[in-house]
């Protein structure tokens, strides 16, 4: 069994580990459709402010306080702004359980997908900085995968993209470490409605 701390986040973030992340796009699908996301100085934008200010400063501090031993599921699941978001967050979840448990054999219940990292993370004994930075990472690369699904972006324009966000998931990480469930709140309208819209979008590929 790997006992690098580094190897098994790796390992548990990892587009490989069945989440079912490919499926879903937390709106961005709308958002392209709607032409307010079209090339990758675009992408980039959208995906900044949704780390900065929406869902991604929320998960982080929710991943931080699961992480602490506090019990937050209640909580993650009622800050979802969508039906939509919140299956994807629950199922991702419950998902990532699964697995961790058949793994790892850990005692750990199915949530809304942040607070089960957390959790397990906290109980791995894995470092939580390092860990909440590569969720946030894990979380702006399933997304730069579904817009070159999407849109004309390209394998390299998207890990130009990627690249640039990693300096704000390190530092997203660091303050999220600091943070309470006190500080959760997000200002990204467009991300949430493009979300709540979603539900409604003919054809589509994705189920957010």
């Amino acid at each position: 069994m790997i006992t690098d701390p580094l190897l098994i986040l790796t390992q548990l973030l990892s587009p490989a580990y069945p989440t079912g992340s490919f499926a879903w796009s937390h709106g961005l699908e709308q958002a392209i459709a709607d032409g307010q996301v079209c090339d990758a100085t675009g992408l980039q934008d959208w995906l900044a402010d949704a780390l900065l200010y929406g869902s991604g400063r929320t998960d982080a501090i929710l991943l931080c306080a699961a992480h602490r031993g506090e019990d937050v599921a209640e909580l993650a699941d009622a800050l979802a702004p969508s039906r939509e978001r919140r299956s994807e967050s629950l199922q991702q979840g419950a998902a990532f359980a699964a697995t961790t448990r058949a793994v790892w054999r850990l005692a750990l219940v199915d949530a809304a997908y942040p607070v089960v990292v957390g959790r397990a993370a906290g109980m791995m004994g894995l470092p939580l900085v390092p860990t909440t930075q590569i969720y946030l990472f894990s979380f702006a690369s399933n997304l730069i995968q579904a817009a070159q699904r999407l849109m004309p972006l390209g394998q390299t324009k998207g890990q130009i993209v990627l690249a640039a966000l990693a300096p704000l998931c390190q530092t997203l990480a660091s303050q999220s470490a600091l943070l309470g469930i006190g500080d959760i709140g997000s200002s990204t309208l467009a991300v949430d409605i493009a979300a709540m819209r979603h539900e409604g979008l003919e054809p589509r590929i994705f189920r957010s």
